[in-house]
Order: structure tokens, then C-alpha cells, then sequence
């Protein structure tokens, strides 16, 4: 009687079958249903089987990533990134500039599923060269940020940035004008800018506050400023107009009291007429620039004789350093800079106007005091001979 053939039982998962070259190769069904290959070939069978195995493991768990989605252009994923997030203005214009010059030149033309560890940690190195740890820390946090939305969208199974503190700035400390250097500043910079300089230090005020400040945002009686929006200049030179840069930059704004004599004299010189004119625009009556402050700022900077990293955006360091040699609180100090962040939200939501008032009148006593051997307060550097700023309609200052 003949022996009958005992056959192996059919594969419940995909199929492997032996190449002329004696390799081995795996096709298994995706969870569309369509055949696919094994990205590589196998030495054994035994490997091709441990890999139909890992696939069929991971389909079940819900784990399988279909390798051919993650098929799509570096590039053409970012921008679409980049579009779908709604941020703010100043921050699109960030994202975009880094990834055109810093992400796109290394990997624009790459799959998004192409982009692993190894390419990562060598284009960080030779970023670090280039362009300092700075900008190499903004640029990574960027592709972090793509590829972990790679992830969510089932194109990669992991994200490819994990190199440990890449994404970490550490600037320098920036400097910090005295009190004395920034009445200097006030007046080399001349007397339609002075009030400027005056609210960035004494006021902790951003530059891009200040841009949109109005005439009705003034409470000459309360002796405050209210903080309601912001207009950051993009790059193009045109000013973006919305919310402060925080939650808690809408804010009111304790003034201290040797300022407000120039508050007075600016609004009757120079501010644009009507309670929504602004209070600083140039010497032509239009909104302010910032390539006609800057040359301004810049040559006041020199004269002085401060480093020239040093920004209009850093008055604020002295501002917050007076506010905090007083022993204010910290809830206090955190509303009258206009920082924000849940935790510190918590910290202090509670500050009253009482609080910021007292802050106010403590920094005024301290600048007293700083200038007691100085001139007198608020005045200003005027050649003698020289006569008052001419008015045009409605008080609108023409001097420059």
C-alpha cells in the first residue's frame, strides 16, 4: 500500500516563497486587504515567518503602520503642518523661516518615513556649525513638533527627535540697563522717542505694546496704562494687530509717578488726535515703524555706550528688577510684566489693583532716590534757544 504524503498545513497569514536566489520572501494582506512585500528579503525561511508573525501581532493590537504612508515629501508635509496649525502671525513667520532655511535644504526631498535617528543627530551636528546652538534648538523643536504629528497620523511609528536637551535654549543672560543708563537712553534718543524708553523700563511694556498703545488706553487720573493689544511687526515691515503675547498681557498698568509729566507733555505733542489716536507714531504722523525707531534706538544705544545686543525689549529686565527689589510679591510681579502660563495663572490671579498701585509708588521711590543727585525728574536734555515742538491739527506734534 502506498504511503500518502503528508503536506503542511496552509498559512493562516500571508505567504512566503523561495527566490531563484535561494532567498526568502513574505507578502502578507494590509488591513485594506491588498497583498504586500516584505521590505526586504530573507536568508532563511524561519525569518521570513518570525516577520508575517510580527505583522499579524501588530495588526491585531492595532499597532501596524502601513509602510507606504509615511510616502510623502518632508516638505510638502511641514508647510501643510504649518497651515493646519492656526497659530499667531509673528510665530507662522517663525515656523516658515526655519523650515525653509534650516529643515527643508536637509529634508525637504525625503520620505517623512525615510527621516530616522541617525539623519536626525547628523544634520542637528552640522546645524550647531552653521548657526549656533540658538537657532539649531528652535529648528529641532520644529521637526520634533512635525514628526510628532507624523506619529499621530499613523505614517511613523516613532518619532525620529529624541535626542535628550536638544530642544533646550540657553541664551545668554541678557543684559540689564541701570537705572541711570536708561534716563541717558530717554534723552539721546530725543523727545518724541523719550516716553517710549520711559513705559519699556518703568512700565515693563513690550515694544510691540507700546505700538498699539491709544490714547483712551491712558488714565491720566489713576495714573495707569491699560494694556488691551499688541501689534508685532513682522518682517515684511507690516504690524500684525490682536491679543498681547499672553493671557495675562491685558493688563492694567500702575505708573510710576515721575513719569507721568512726560506722559502729559508726549499726549499734548506728539499723540494722534481722538481717544483711539495712538500714542506713538512718527515724525509724520504715521504708525511707527520699525526701521525709523531702530535707527533712533540704535544710535541712542551707542551713544550711552551699551553693548549692542542690547534690545529695546531688554528695558524691561530693569523694570522687573526695581519691581522686585521692592519685595513685591510674586503674583504681582507676574501681572505687572504681563507673563502667563496655567501654573503661574494660578499664582497670581489674585493681584489687586491696591497691590499694583503700591508697586508702582515703590519704584517711584527708588528711581527718586537713584536720582536725587541728578537733575530733577523728567527733564529733558533741550539745547538752549530751542522752541517748543510746533502743534499741528489737534495737537499732532511736527517736530522731529
Amino acid at each position: 500500500m502506498a504511503r500518502s504524503r503528508t503536506r503542511a498545513p496552509r498559512r493562516s497569514f500571508g505567504a512566503i516563497r523561495r527566490l531563484p536566489s535561494g532567498r526568502w520572501q513574505a507578502r502578507y494582506p494590509g488591513t485594506d486587504g491588498s497583498l504586500r512585500a516584505a521590505p526586504e528579503r530573507y536568508e532563511t525561511k524561519r525569518e521570513a515567518e518570525l516577520f508575517l508573525a510580527q505583522v499579524q501581532a501588530d495588526q491585531a493590537r492595532g499597532d501596524w503602520i502601513d509602510p507606504t504612508a509615511g510616502e510623502v515629501l518632508f516638505a510638502e508635509y511641514a508647510t501643510r503642518w504649518i497651515d493646519e496649525r492656526g497659530v499667531a502671525p509673528t510665530t507662522e513667520e517663525l515656523y516658515r523661516r526655519l523650515l525653509r532655511l534650516h529643515l527643508e535644504p536637509t529634508f525637504g526631498d525625503t520620505y517623512v518615513n525615510a527621516i530616522g535617528p541617525a539623519k536626525v543627530r547628523t544634520w542637528r551636528a552640522e546645524r550647531r556649525k552653521v548657526t549656533g546652538a540658538t537657532t539649531t534648538a528652535k529648528s529641532y523643536r520644529l521637526l520634533k513638533a512635525i514628526m510628532q504629528t507624523a506619529v499621530e497620523d499613523d505614517l511613523i511609528r516613532r518619532n525620529p527627535c529624541f535626542i535628550r536637551g536638544a530642544g533646550r535654549e540657553d541664551a545668554a543672560e541678557r543684559p540689564v540697563a541701570t537705572v541711570e543708563q536708561v534716563f541717558a537712553l530717554a534723552d539721546a534718543i530725543g523727545i518724541r522717542w523719550r516716553l517710549m524708553v520711559l513705559l519699556g523700563a518703568f512700565a515693563s511694556m513690550r515694544p510691540e505694546e507700546l505700538a498699539e498703545l491709544r490714547r483712551s488706553d491712558i488714565d491720566l487720573d489713576a495714573g495707569s496704562v491699560r494694556v488691551r493689544r499688541a501689534a508685532p511687526e513682522l518682517n515684511t515691515g507690516h504690524r500684525v494687530v490682536g491679543d498681547p503675547k499672553s493671557r495675562a498681557g491685558k493688563r492694567e498698568i500702575m505708573l510710576p509717578s515721575f513719569t507721568l509729566l512726560d506722559v502729559r507733555r508726549h499726549l499734548e505733542w506728539f499723540a494722534q488726535d481722538g481717544p483711539d489716536g495712538l500714542v506713538f507714531v512718527g515724525e509724520r504722523g504715521a504708525a511707527l515703524r520699525g526701521t525709523t525707531f531702530g535707527r533712533k534706538w540704535r544710535s541712542a544705544r551707542d551713544t550711552v555706550g551699551l553693548p549692542k545686543e542690547f534690545r529695546f525689549y531688554d528695558l524691561r529686565h530693569t523694570g522687573n528688577t526695581l519691581a522686585a527689589d521692592t519685595g513685591a510679591k510674586l503674583k504681582d510681579l507676574m501681572v505687572r510684566a504681563g507673563q502667563s502660563s496655567e501654573r503661574a495663572q494660578l499664582i497670581y490671579q489674585h493681584s489687586t489693583k491696591a497691590h499694583q498701585r503700591r508697586l508702582a509708588d515703590d519704584i517711584d521711590a527708588d528711581v527718586r532716590r537713584q536720582r536725587a543727585a541728578g537733575r530733577p525728574l523728567g527733564a529733558v536734555a533741550v539745547p538752549r534757544g530751542t522752541p517748543a515742538p510746533p502743534m499741528g491739527s489737534g495737537g499732532a506734534a511736527r517736530a522731529r
